[in-house]
């Protein structure tokens, strides 16, 4: 594999003539480069009015490898053919160099040009660019590319300290200035000579943005916060160093490499908008800096941000008003580091009653636009703080975490959205601190864990109880005025307090079948009807014993009664009622009995729960650990109201009541899955102990006239 370096642009603030007089100090050794042990010149040429200079040396290098490897090639010392062409018309020199030791096995090829910056000819811009490609080598390929990279990057580090180094020379020399070239037929005068005697060289070489250069800023001005940013994404610009340590942070040679080069790539090749290069960092240090890697994932997401105009996503978009009352989430100030501080209270948050009440997709929307928001505060906190800031921290607090926050759809969407922020905001979260844990967090995190990036894991810090008050807590992340008052600090925090979603902007069944985007309810619930006399039943094999059948399901009319039953054989293949008995037709919703009549209970299957009576509104969420495996039948059955006694009279309610499932029809929308034991890991106790704090909460929602609370078995 052929392995490939680009520079950045570095630019010094001499003149061109200047910084070709230190070059030239560097030969024919330089100490300042231990492995360059010497050079001899083997070709020159000076054309007649002395423009044109082209020097071809041999340069002895003295490689730091293992000896025996040395001892296994037959070499003490390494031979490169370096070729220097100056044209002083032109103001340029090309430097071309190939290896000559061991030519045929390994092709080492360097090309490096100093030229006079294009906004102002007192200032010298440098390039370079180098391929490596190892063909055969005793079987040490591996290892001499390694040393090769290692050798190679390690000088590219010194280069700019050697350049200065033969500057400050000079300098101690009384040379500051060297007249340009020109021709022999033209003398410049006194007066020009004179005053251009007087300039003098900057005493350090520094880098600055080229881009803002063609903005006609100076030295001065473009050390000031309140200067321009550069321009990024523009074809012709190119990347220089100062700019890549001022917004982009200390990278190795080879990560400014890869950078140039992807970048490169993509304005070559790219049709749509080119990401800002803070982004095209993240993808590359999500794949460790592997081009290909980064390449792929990158063109998948700017393909995801076009078919879904992510971009506009900040001014197009107006979140819902269910998530700006109910979506306990919001930004606040930022942490010790700078990075910008998102406060989340997942534990006082409805998660069902947002899936319900908007879908997964407006959820996504939703998650997707704090992300974009997030970056425009990193690219903010930038230039407030004057260093490199590309992630946020996010603070979670999980007070009032229960099994509700467990539900399963629930739990499904939140993976999906981590899908989806993963493949397209890598390496945003700087950290990522977890407050109040509770006892069933641990369920919550191995559902989750498995779908988050393991760098992402590593930024992940969890506090239980009171925790995070003590030492390496949260004073240790975000400073004292700043922590949020429900965290017993001094801040006043405009998060929304979350709380529970009404039932009445919960979206129907219809709704959600008619709705044209696809909600992910859409796929996870069922819709089914109960009649007197023909319950609605579902098959569960169980293979493992052990496994957690789980389930959700809301009464959208009538009162019916859940029984979970167990059986060794299997009932005969579901058959849908046809309903003709009750002449009754069954639109938007399913009807389908498994047990068969000449079933016995007792004898051919066995009920595994006690019955659960479910009023007319209710959200049920629940989870039954299998004891056997077989097949489970879970039932909603008509539930008939007792028939009241002779002596007395009906009470309203019961009249209410009858007339309200006059049809007796039910109508239940569900959602059931099978979990594996294995999935848990140890987690199981906290699954079973675990009862929702929604239940008390839910009894003032309502929906209707009557009050609907929420029950949740956990058995």
């Amino acid at each position: 594999m052929v392995q490939k370096y680009q520079s950045p642009v570095r630019v010094y603030k001499y003149p061109f003539e200047l910084i070709m007089a230190a070059y030239e100090r560097r030969f024919p050794t330089c100490p300042l480069i231990p492995m360059f042990v010497g050079s001899d010149t083997v070709n020159e040429f000076k054309s007649e009015d002395g423009a044109i200079h082209v020097i071809e040396r041999r340069c002895k290098l003295d490689v730091d490898a293992p000896r025996l490897l040395k001892k296994i090639a037959g070499v003490d010392f390494v031979y490169f053919v370096q070729k220097n062409s100056l044209n002083s018309r032109e103001r340029t020199l090309h430097i071309e160099a190939h290896n000559e030791t061991f030519s045929n096995r390994v092709i080492i090829n360097e090309h490096c040009c100093y030229t006079v910056h294009p906004e102002n000819e007192d200032w010298t811009c440098f390039e370079q660019s180098a391929s490596l490609d190892i063909k055969s080598f005793f079987g040490f390929e591996s290892t001499v590319e390694k040393i090769a990279m290692k050798q190679y990057t390690s000088n590219i580090k010194k280069g700019k300290e050697i350049i200065e180094y033969y500057l400050r020379q000079l300098e101690e020399e009384g040379i500051t200035f060297v007249p340009r070239w020109t021709p022999p037929s033209i003398t410049p005068s006194a007066e020009t000579s004179s005053s251009s005697c007087k300039k003098q060289a900057a005493s350090m070489a520094v880098v600055i943005p080229d881009a803002a250069l063609k903005e006609g800023l100076s030295g001065d001005a473009l050390s000031s916060p309140s200067a321009p940013e550069p321009v990024v994404g523009t074809p012709d610009d190119k990347l220089d160093a100062d700019y890549i340590k001022r917004y982009l942070g200390d990278l190795t040679p080879l990560q400014e490499s890869c950078l140039i080069r992807l970048r490169q790539w993509l304005q070559e090749t790219h049709k749509g908008k080119i990401p800002k290069d803070e982004h095209i960092l993240r993808f590359l240090r999500a794949r460790d800096f592997n081009i290909d890697k980064a390449r792929e994932i990158m063109c998948q997401s700017l393909t995801w941000r076009k078919q879904h105009q992510v971009d506009y996503i900040l001014e197009t978009w107006t979140p819902p008003q269910v998530l700006q009352d109910y979506y306990a989430g919001g930004w606040h100030h930022h942490d010790k580091d700078g990075r910008p501080l998102y406060v989340l209270r997942l534990g006082q948050m409805d998660t069902k009653g947002l899936v319900r009440a908007l879908g997964e997709e407006a959820l996504l929307r939703y998650v997707l636009s704090i992300n974009e928001e997030g970056l425009r505060r990193c690219e903010e906190n930038t230039k407030v703080f004057g260093r490199p800031i590309s992630s946020w921290t996010c603070l979670v607090d999980l007070e009032g975490l229960n099994m509700r926050h467990l539900w399963r759809p629930g739990v499904k969407a939140l993976l999906r959205i981590i899908e989806v922020v993963e493949a397209n905001y890598p390496e945003t979260l700087g950290r990522l601190l977890i407050l109040r844990a509770p006892r069933v967090f641990p369920v919550l995190w191995t559902l989750v864990s498995p779908f988050i990036d393991d760098n992402t894991r590593r930024k992940f810090l969890i506090y239980a109880g009171n925790d995070y008050q003590g030492p390496g807590g949260l004073l240790d992340y975000i400073d004292k005025e700043i922590i949020p008052d429900f965290l017993s600090g001094e801040c006043m925090c405009e998060v929304p307090e979350g709380g529970l979603v009404p039932k009445s902007l919960y979206r129907t069944a219809e709704e959600l079948e008619n709705e044209d985007l696809k909600l992910w309810t859409e796929t996870i619930y069922q819709s089914a009807s109960v009649f007197k006399g023909a319950p609605h039943e579902i098959l569960v094999q169980i293979v493992d014993a052990s496994s957690v059948i789980t389930w959700d399901f809301d009464v959208c009319k009538g009162d019916i009664v859940f029984n979970i039953y167990h059986s060794k054989r299997s009932p005969q293949p579901p058959k849908k009622d046809s309903l003709g008995a009750h002449s009754i037709t069954s639109p938007g919703g399913n009807n389908v009995q498994l047990i068969d009549k000449v079933w016995q209970l007792g004898r051919d299957y066995s009920m595994v729960e006690s019955p659960l009576i479910c009023k007319e509104g209710e959200s049920v969420q629940g989870s039954h650990v299998t004891r056997w495996p077989g097949f489970y039948i879970l039932q909603w059955k008509f539930h008939s109201m007792p028939a009241c006694a002779a002596s007395s009279l009906p009470r309203v309610d019961d009249v209410l009541a009858s007339l309200q499932v006059s049809s007796h029809k039910c109508k239940v929308m569900y959602y059931t899955e099978v979990i594996g034991s294995e999935d848990f890991r140890g987690s199981m106790t906290s699954l079973e102990s675990s009862h929702s704090g929604f239940s008390q909460l839910s009894a003032a929602t309502t929906s209707s006239s009557q009050s609907h609370s929420s029950s949740m078995i956990s058995r």
